[in-house]
């Protein structure tokens, strides 16, 4: 099973660029996208129901934020889930901020995180965000429900998870409170699936900055992830990040799971 994840900067955006043929030539099981920026009244026949290389149709889920143009999250499925639904909490779910997907085997969960923004203006709503995430994920390890944590986190956890530490400690992303959420998450038993399969390497991002050329050169940050309980880690045949691929500012990240898709039966 192959689980895609990519936040797209405006679905409507990465449309124009070839957004819907990309998802028909990769034809992933599942695909999670992150700032949407729309609701389905806004979009195309093509975005709700894109078709993979075979021609089978995708069914689509939505989570909008109240505030038009922002925000939002989404999830592809080739099989239609148990159950679909938000968050829980009013004050993320009115930001679109996250949807989970119920299937046989484990929980799928698109999520996308808040940007503490310059200063931290919004710090405070990160961190409640944060904790709310771990709540769920804990509780559902408790509950021996595998999970898939998929998403923009707007945080590079170590230093090797961005070209530039240094320069950026006390930027939103890299904050040592942001930093400090994510060792508390992986502490918790939660798997960040690329750094365990590839631990120490450099240079692998997900963000780039539009300025300044810095995906050329890749100045980049790695802030998307696949995370996943610890007792789901051994189906997890590989953890990668395409940077190849264009149309946004962050580029998708890539799970393979030991899995067949079991969804609802039809």
């Amino acid at each position: 099973m192959r689980i895609l994840s990519w936040n797209v900067n405006g679905i409507r955006a990465v449309e124009k660029k070839g957004f819907v043929g990309w998802i028909a030539e990769e034809s992933a099981d599942l695909l999670c996208i992150q700032e949407t920026k729309a609701n389905p009244g806004q979009l195309s026949a093509d975005l709700i129901s894109p078709k993979d290389k075979d021609g089978a149709p995708y069914t689509s889920y939505w989570a909008s934020a109240k505030k038009a143009g922002y925000s939002g999250v989404a999830i592809y499925s080739r099989v239609k889930p148990l159950e679909v639904k938000p968050l829980g909490l009013s004050a993320f779910d009115d930001e679109g901020r996250v949807l989970q997907a119920e299937f046989k085997d484990f929980t799928l969960i698109s999520a996308y995180f808040p940007n503490s923004q310059d200063g931290g203006a919004r710090l405070g709503y990160k961190l409640e965000f944060c904790a709310a995430i771990l709540e769920l994920c804990n509780n559902l390890a408790a509950q021996k429900r595998h999970f898939v944590l998929c998403g923009d986190y707007n945080i590079a956890h170590t230093p090797i998870d961005l070209a530039r530490p240094r320069e950026n400690e006390e930027n939103a992303g890299y904050l040592p409170e942001e930093r400090a959420w994510m060792d508390s998450f992986t502490a918790a038993g939660h798997v960040d699936t690329f750094r365990r399969l590839h631990p120490g390497e450099t240079g692998h991002y997900s963000w780039w900055s539009y300025r300044a050329g810095a995906r050329e050169r890749n100045v980049g940050w790695r802030i998307d992830y696949h995370c996943v309980d610890k007792a789901f880690m051994p189906k997890v045949s590989s953890s990668i990040i395409r940077p190849e691929v264009q149309g946004s500012d962050h580029c998708p990240v890539q799970i393979d799971l030991d899995l067949k898709l079991k969804g609802a039966v039809k």
